[in-house]
């Protein structure tokens, strides 16, 4: 009986390995026909592009001091010994990816002068930060909208012939905010031409005493102007180490007189003398008819401003600054 059954058991097994090997030689050689048709197909390579793995960002700063004293010991002709300083800071940071960019900049400067007989003064004091983001609809042309926002540190005072200080401006008093969108035209990477038809001002002047200078109501913290606004930046290179930039902007408020155009107009002149040192020129020009200004005999009236400062000094840049 142990012999029979034993006897089945072997042909079970002798079976069911003849039906697994004829069903793997069935199963090798559909995998054989799969191998075949992998073959004939081609894949798309995988490149790694080195340059795709850089950041799109690009950052950069230039920073300036310039510095200057006079001491007088028993001087005939007369005098006051003083001591001056200005500095300034520009940062950039833009970011780019196929059609669209992202601008960055804060503007950063100030400067003063010490009579030691006289008074501390101040003759330079800004801070404009601006950022402004774009879309390629055709060519060097972009779909665009910018925010812009100006004022100064500290506060900034008149002098009368008695030695009187006036306090005329301060951090926000005056504050400049703006938002539009337009178009934008940029050719090239040192030109560009902004056109907002749709931008929207805010005017804030924190200290009442100073509201109706800038064109506010007394009772008018913050005033809101609509309007247009063209500006248009360029940077070019005059001669080898000296470079010119400019940035002019037009406003016309439509919920005032329209032909009233504010005009804002900062220029720079800048000579490289060698790795840390540079001599430049600034120029600051504005007209605001809401701006009222007093002549010699005190009399208010919209007027021309402008500012110049000659500086000398050190200077250096960070990153991919380029002026």
């Amino acid at each position: 009986m142990n012999r029979v059954i034993a006897l089945f058991i072997t042909l079970s097994l002798f079976s069911g390995l003849a039906d697994a090997q004829e069903k793997l030689s069935k199963l090798s050689a559909s995998n054989e026909m799969i191998v075949l048709i992998a073959s004939q197909v081609k894949l798309p390579e995988s490149v790694i592009n080195p340059g795709n793995l850089k950041s799109r960002w690009t950052k950069g700063a230039f920073t300036q001091l310039g510095f200057s004293q006079v001491s007088l010991t028993n001087w005939a002709a007369g005098g006051f010994s003083s001591v001056s300083m200005s500095g300034a800071v520009n940062l950039y940071a833009n970011y780019t990816f196929e059609k669209m960019y992202w601008e960055n900049r804060i503007q950063l400067a100030y400067g003063f002068i010490n009579s030691f007989g006289d008074r501390y003064k101040k003759n330079d004091d800004k801070l404009i930060i601006d950022s402004k983001v774009g879309y390629q609809a055709v060519d060097k042309l972009f779909m665009s909208a910018f925010i812009n926002f100006r004022s100064q540190f500290s506060p900034g005072f008149t002098y009368a012939s008695s030695g009187k200080a006036t306090m005329i401006s301060q951090f926000l008093a005056p504050g400049y905010l703006s938002l539009g969108v337009g178009m934008d035209y940029k050719p090239s990477s040192r030109f560009s031409l902004n056109l907002s038809p749709l931008t929207g001002n805010l005017v804030i002047v924190q200290k009442s005493t100073l509201r109706t200078k800038y064109g506010n109501k007394a009772d008018q913290p913050v005033k809101i102007e609509l309007g247009a606004q063209i500006k248009n930046e360029a940077k070019f290179q005059v001669v080898k180490n000296v470079s010119f930039t400019s940035s002019l902007t037009l406003f016309s408020n439509f919920l005032g007189n329209m032909s009233h155009i504010k005009v804002n107009w900062d220029a720079m002149a800048d000579a490289k003398i060698n790795k840390f040192l540079s001599a430049n020129i600034k120029t600051t020009l504005i007209y605001d008819h809401n701006i009222l200004i007093a002549d010699s005999k005190g009399a208010l009236a919209p007027r021309v401003q402008f500012k110049e400062l000659l500086s000398i000094g050190f200077s250096y840049t960070f990153g991919n600054y380029k002026k």
